[in-house]
């Protein structure tokens, strides 16, 4: 009888093991890279810090747009703030998919967004009326558009029921409040700021440089400017002088992020984060990492951390960082493999020798192909083969216990 006991609690325990855990995180990035129709609107996601404040939430839908659509809004010029509050108003706090939105009650159903949940949108100006139309179709309109059918749906991209639903609607929703442009700030003289807090170089790298006006353009829209400390930049002085100059140009806007982020915010929005130089094919991202208490910046050729706050009051943050961010897209050749044993790719960064077997040839400028903002680096590419070895272990772990179990039953 013990023994019966016991084999059906190994029994039980194999499983527990074998059954999927009840939640699982859901990652918009990755949901909408598997198709590149939609490579425009995940790109805007990142760049506007949407995609992480979409994976922290649950209970929600995100009603994508294809390239062409994207298209159509990028034409109208705005601000980066203003496409957040756009493609904020298709993010929809409440769970859609096909078949739910085919069956809405009495036919209609009003659904508050992620663009009336920041306070921007004033009345009914951040809610969506969902319609279920004759025909099978679905429409789509926004409170301040006068209840006309701006868009509809077409497709489910996927879904993880009652926790995301990804679909796509036709058109973007247009609504006068999200797309008017964000009020002014008081004008702030950010290169002074940085001269008079410890990182004069950078400021006046910056003033003899186009990059400055990529920083003043994106002030008003949201800010944040990584500025390496004087002692940084004298370091750093060799390796910039021997960049070309859209190369210059490259690794200065890459210090700053077109979004306003707050200490709390950078440890709470953890991965991936695009930069100024982020453009097209130019990849030009970093990974923003908690260490303790401290926030790191990591770009696969060196990891710096935040030493100081030099300005943090929305839209503009200006952190000082302890080093030069240098970006692989600039300086490829440092991660290349040598055929002595050597040290590890950020200290080769840093020595002086390697610096010089560096110069011999020139690196590779910005313009060079790479990969596209949404796609995953190649840590993530480990971290799933790990994963993926992991759970093969686990069941031949599990494999092990059922035969166990087994034996039991026979005895």
């Amino acid at each position: 009888m013990q023994l019966l006991l016991a084999a059906a609690a190994v029994l039980s325990l194999s499983l527990s093991l074998l059954l999927p855990s009840p939640t699982a995180a859901h990652n918009i990035t990755r949901i909408l890279e598997k198709d590149p129709d939609f490579s425009t609107f995940n790109h805007y996601l990142t760049v506007t810090q949407l995609a992480p404040e979409i994976n922290r939430r649950e209970t929600i839908t995100v009603c994508a747009v294809d390239n062409a659509a994207m298209s159509d809004l990028l034409s109208k010029h705005l601000s980066l703030g203003a496409i957040k509050n756009v493609l904020s108003l298709h993010v929809l706090l409440d769970y859609f998919d096909a078949k739910k939105l085919h069956q809405i009650t009495d036919g209609t159903a009003l659904a508050a967004t992620m663009f009336q949940a920041t306070g921007s949108a004033t009345g009914s100006a951040g809610f969506v009326n969902i319609t279920d139309l004759k025909g099978g179709k679905v429409g789509f309109s926004p409170q301040d558009n006068g209840g006309d059918i701006s868009a509809t749906f077409v497709k489910s991209i996927d879904a993880i029921p009652y926790n995301i639903s990804v679909i796509q609607i036709s058109s973007i929703l247009p609504s006068p409040e999200a797309e008017a442009p964000a009020p002014g700030p008081s004008q702030i003289n950010i290169t002074a700021l940085m001269s008079k807090h410890g990182c004069k170089i950078f400021a006046e790298t910056l003033l003899a440089n186009p990059a400055e006006k990529t920083f003043e353009d994106n002030v008003e829209s949201g800010l944040t400017v990584f500025c390496p400390g004087d002692d940084a930049m004298k370091a750093f002085s060799p390796k910039f002088k021997n960049l070309t100059a859209a190369g210059k140009q490259s690794l200065l806007e890459y210090h700053g992020i077109p979004i306003y982020q707050s200490i709390p915010g950078l440890k709470s929005s953890n991965g991936i984060t695009n930069t100024l130089a982020t453009d097209g094919a130019s990849k030009f991202s970093f990974d923003v990492k908690n260490d303790g208490s401290d926030v790191t910046i990591f770009t696969k050729i060196v990891t710096a951390k935040i030493v100081n706050t030099l300005v943090d009051e929305q839209p503009l943050a200006i952190y000082q960082v302890n080093k030069v961010l240098m970006p692989e897209e600039l300086f490829k050749g440092v991660l290349s493999p040598s055929p002595a044993p050597a040290p590890g790719p950020e200290a080769d960064a840093e020595s002086p020798k390697s610096s010089k077997k560096k110069h011999k040839s020139p690196p590779a400028p910005p313009e060079a192909p790479s990969d596209s903002p949404a796609d995953a680096p190649d840590g993530d590419v480990a971290d799933q083969s790990t994963n993926g070895a992991a759970r093969f272990n686990g069941g031949g772990f599990v494999a092990v216990i059922l035969s166990l179990g087994f034996a039991f039953l026979q005895l």
